[in-house]
């Protein structure tokens, strides 16, 4: 597809293309079926590969973020959830889950 700029014509790039076409499906069927199709993406590949291989590209990620960004961004995330949770449930939500915790069995008992 060529894209008029300036007075010249030019190729569309393969990335202009896909956000093109993502746009148009998202305006067709919704947000919600990126969530759906995402889900059935998840589900095959853990009948594939086995929860392990989320375990291994969740590390892979996470040790990615801490060398670029430092450890402390870790603290700084968890705080903002800590209050965001806070602020929509309520300073007595956490009693609530705490106590949910304590009488959960225990894993590997």
């Amino acid at each position: 597809m060529a894209r008029e700029k300036a007075g010249e014509k030019r190729e569309m790039t393969v990335r202009e293309a896909g956000k093109k076409g993502g746009e148009k499906v998202k305006e067709k069927y919704g947000p919600q079926f990126y969530a759906q199709i995402g889900r059935k993406g998840g589900e095959t590949v853990a009948k594939e590969r086995g929860r392990e291989f989320y375990a291994m590209i969740g590390r892979k990620g996470g040790e990615a973020v801490k060398a670029k960004r430092g450890p402390e961004f870790y603290s700084t995330i968890g705080r903002k959830g800590g209050e965001a949770v806070k602020e929509k449930h309520g300073p007595e939500y956490y009693s609530t889950i705490g106590k949910k915790g304590g009488r959960a069995k225990k894993q590997g008992s």
